[in-house]
């Protein structure tokens, strides 16, 4: 046997076990709620999601109905803070004048938007039955808490990159407000009065340097 065979088959079988290797992880994550899962969260999802929480929401079950994004604000090294600024509105304005090869930054907000709300569906009907019966609620799980810190550690670090004129362009800290609005129920369609509702949830101001 050459050298080159052994050298062949060495890549494939390593190949092959790195492979095998990420399924097993990527199948925990899809398996239901357990205690293995919960205990090797943390390690599991730094493999599978370095950067964003992949779910079932990517084939919507549930289409949106409601626009969704983002106002920052910054604050100055002195001290000063800035007025809120829509750093979501500039990409759809690009996508809505480029139909051909549209910009999918505006994607990543609005998805990682739906991460912040998107509970585990187990806990989440637990969590209602518990209030349906008047009892203490499940708190926050660690990866629960996990999920959220880098959903709001990726909006902020977005926010910064849009801020970039403020401050003289050394803004020291960044704070994100989320904007969600319900558009008018399908049987208002045609009454031109029909309103949605908008709810805004604001979020702690983060350290500039930290989400760099």
């Amino acid at each position: 046997m050459t050298e080159h065979v052994v050298l062949r088959r060495a890549v494939l079988v390593t190949g092959a076990a790195l492979l095998g290797a990420y399924l097993a992880v990527a199948a925990l994550t899809q398996a239901p709620l357990n205690p293995v899962k919960l205990r090797y969260y943390d390690k599991v999802n730094s493999v599978t999601e370095p950067y964003l929480s992949q779910n079932w929401m990517l084939f919507a079950p549930d289409p949106l109905s409601d626009d969704r994004g983002v106002l920052a604000r910054a604050r100055c090294g002195n001290g000063q803070v800035t007025g809120f600024y829509d750093v979501t509105r500039p990409y759809v304005a690009r996508v809505q004048h480029d139909r051909f090869f549209p910009s999918r930054i505006s994607r990543l907000v609005s998805g990682t938007i739906t991460q912040l709300d998107t509970p585990d569906p187990v806990l989440a009907r637990l969590r209602s039955n518990e209030v349906e019966k008047k009892k203490r609620q499940v708190p926050l799980l660690p990866y629960e808490r996990n999920a959220r810190n880098q959903a709001e550690t990726f909006l902020a670090r977005y926010s910064m990159s849009q801020l970039q004129n403020t401050c003289d362009g050394s803004p020291s800290a960044v704070q994100v407000r989320i904007y969600v609005h319900a558009l008018p129920s399908w049987s208002q369609r045609r009454n031109p009065f029909a309103k949605g509702t908008t709810r805004f949830e604001d979020l702690r101001w983060r350290n500039a340097e930290a989400v760099r």
